[in-house]
C-alpha cells in the first residue's frame, strides 16, 4: 500500500544533492520506489527558502534534488548545500491532474 498522507522529517543532504528517506518512515508508510511523490524541501535555518518538485525514490531509499531546485535554495556565497539539514515533506500524488 503506497503513501496516502503527508509525512515530514529532517535529514542532511548528501553528496550528489541526494537525501535518504529514513528507514522507519519507509517501513511505517510502506513507501514504494514506483510511487511518484511530491517532495517539498526547506533548508533549516534559512527563512523563505522552500521549493517543491515531483520525484521517485530509488530502491535504496534515496531521492535526488534536481540541480535547478538546489541552485534556487543556495545563497550567492555558498557553493553547495551538502551537509546542510533539510526539512522534507513527502506527499502522495493522487491524480494525473497533479502531475501536469
Amino acid at each position: 500500500m503506497p503513501l496516502t498522507e503527508s509525512v515530514s522529517f529532517k535529514v542532511k543532504l548528501q553528496v550528489g544533492n541526494r537525501f535518504q528517506v529514513p528507514r522507519l518512515v519507509r517501513w511505517q508508510f510502506k513507501l514504494e520506489p514506483s510511487q511518484v511523490l511530491k517532495v517539498e524541501v526547506r533548508v533549516v535555518g534559512m527563512v523563505g527558502t522552500r521549493e517543491d518538485f515531483l520525484a521517485r525514490m530509488s530502491r535504496d531509499g534515496r531521492i535526488t534534488v534536481p540541480k535547478l531546485i538546489a541552485e534556487l535554495l543556495t545563497d550567492e556565497d555558498q557553493e553547495n548545500l551538502v551537509g546542510y539539514v533539510f526539512e522534507i515533506t513527502l506527499e502522495p500524488v493522487e491524480t494525473l491532474n497533479e502531475l501536469q
